[in-house]
């Protein structure tokens, strides 16, 4: 039973381009989306056990703890979806190994990623 039963879905994104952050928030607001952000490795993990959002938005090249760390260390508490994002290729076995749910290569397409969180999401409540 998540907090966010009978709300607005939750999703954390978790990015080192402030850009790409505020992009991101407009359009998942838009899409009737909650949203946190933060360009904090450290920061996403203490997020994702306090808040428990219902979908992470993972950037792997961050400086300090970079998205596979915090991927890996997120398995060990959590199963929420995550969709990575980046514009590093063939890294998609690596990834599928670590626990995301789907990988998505920059530049994407805001309105196929917003498709993409949700069925991440309805997989997740199964």
């Amino acid at each position: 039973m998540s907090e966010q039963d009978g709300c607005e879905k939750l999703i954390l994104v978790v990015d080192d381009e402030q850009t790409i952050l505020r992009f991101l928030k407009i359009k998942l607001k838009a899409s009737g989306y909650e949203v946190i952000t933060t360009s904090d490795g450290a920061e996403a993990l203490k997020v994702c056990a306090a808040r428990k959002p219902d979908c992470m938005l993972l950037d792997l090249l961050m400086p300090g703890m970079d998205g596979f760390t915090v991927l890996e260390k997120l398995r060990a508490f959590s199963e929420i979806p995550v969709i990575v994002l980046s514009a590093r290729s063939g890294i998609s076995d690596r990834l599928s190994g670590l626990g995301a749910s789907d990988f998505v290569p920059k530049p994407f397409n805001p309105d196929d990623l917003v498709k993409r969180i949700n069925v991440a999401i309805s997989h997740n409540r199964k």
